[in-house]
C-alpha cells in the first residue's frame, strides 16, 4: 500500500501493522500518539484486522474442505487464487482429479490457464478438472513418500493436510465396541481447564462433550469426549470417544469412515494431552 497524510506524517501498512514516517520520510519507530485517533490510522487498524480475519476463515475454509473431502470447484479457485489470503492457504495443498489419484502440489489456478501443479515427478504441470479435491491425509495411501517429498521441494503448508496427525482404525477393532477408551481418563485438577482445553483446539463443547463434526461420503457424524458439566472448579477428566448420528443415536466406530475415526481420535488425543501430568507422575 502506498502512503497516506495523518496530521502532518504519513502512515502505511507493513506486514500487517500500521507504520509511520515524517515529513522529511524517516521512517518512526512508532506512530506518534498525538495521530492515533486520525482517522488514516483508524481506518488502516480496521483494515488490518479485517485482513487478519480474513486470513483465518480463508485458511479455516480450506481445512473444511480437507477434512470434508469436499470437492471444489475449479471456477472457485481460480476466482480466489489472486487474493493473497486464499492463495497462502491453498498453496502447496496435495489435490487429487475426480479418480482419487493424485495430481500433485498446488501452485496456480488461472481460468485460462488451469491448475498448475507440481507433479510426483517434480515437473510442473496445467491440468483442467472441472472438480478438485484436497484429500484428507488419512486417504492418502502413499502419505509417508508424499512427506517425504514435500520436505525434499521446501513445501510448507499453511493448512494442515500432508503432516496432520492421523489415526488409522485399526483391522483388529470389536466390531461390537460402541466406544474407545483409548484417551479418557485423563485428569484435570479443574472442569474448566478442561473446557479452555476443547475451546483452545477450536473444538465446541454441547451438553458435557468436546464435539467434532465430520461430514463424510454425504454423512454428517459427530465424534464425542465427555467433558463434564458440572461445577467448573471440581476435577474433572476425559471420557470415552463415541460416534454419533445427526439424530443422536450412537454408532459403532466401525460403522464411521476412515476420516472420521482420525478427526475423532485426533480431538481425543489432543484433549487427553492437556492432562495433569505431574498428578500422574506423583501417583506413580
Amino acid at each position: 500500500m502506498g502512503w497516506v497524510s495523518a496530521g502532518g506524517y504519513e502512515v502505511a501498512l507493513d506486514d500487517g501493522k500500521v507504520v509511520c514516517r515524517n515529513a522529511a520520510g524517516r521512517r518512526l519507530k512508532s506512530v506518534p500518539s498525538k495521530i492515533t485517533d486520525d482517522p488514516a490510522v483508524v481506518g488502516l487498524r480496521q483494515l488490518a484486522e479485517w485482513l487478519e480475519r480474513h486470513e483465518r476463515q480463508c485458511l479455516a475454509d480450506v481445512e473444511r474442505w480437507m477434512v470434508r473431502s469436499l470437492p471444489v470447484p475449479f471456477a472457485v479457485l481460480a476466482r480466489v487464487w489472486p487474493d493473497p489470503a486464499w492463495q497462502a492457504a491453498l498453496r502447496d495443498m496435495v489435490v487429487t482429479g475426480a479418480d482419487g489419484e493424485v495430481a500433485g502440489f498446488l501452485r496456480d489456478a488461472d481460468p485460462g490457464r488451469g491448475l498448475g501443479v507440481v507433479d510426483l515427478d517434480g515437473d510442473t504441470v496445467r491440468l483442467t478438472p472441472d472438480l478438485v479435491r484436497l484429500p484428507h491425509p488419512v486417504l492418502l495411501e502413499e502419505l509417508e513418500e508424499l512427506r517425504e517429498f514435500a520436505v525434499e521441494l521446501g513445501v510448507e503448508q499453511r493448512a494442515q493436510q500432508l503432516f496432520r496427525e492421523v489415526w488409522r482404525r485399526p483391522v483388529t477393532l470389536d466390531a461390537e465396541t460402541t466406544c474407545v477408551e483409548d484417551y479418557a481418563g485423563g485428569v484435570f485438577k479443574e472442569l474448566r481447564f478442561l473446557h479452555g482445553r476443547a475451546a483452545q483446539l477450536g473444538y465446541r463443547v454441547r451438553g458435557g462433550h468436546a464435539v467434532c463434526s465430520v461430514l463424510e461420503d454425504g454423512r454428517g457424524v459427530e465424534a464425542r469426549v465427555w467433558v463434564g458439566d458440572y461445577d467448573g472448579y471440581s476435577e474433572a477428566e476425559t471420557g470415552p470417544l463415541v460416534f454419533t448420528d445427526p439424530a443422536g443415536r450412537v454408532l459403532k466406530p466401525a460403522q464411521v469412515g476412515p476420516v472420521t475415526w482420525s478427526e475423532g481420535m485426533r480431538m481425543a488425543a489432543a484433549l487427553y494431552a492437556g492432562r495433569d501430568i505431574e498428578d500422574e507422575e506423583r501417583a506413580a
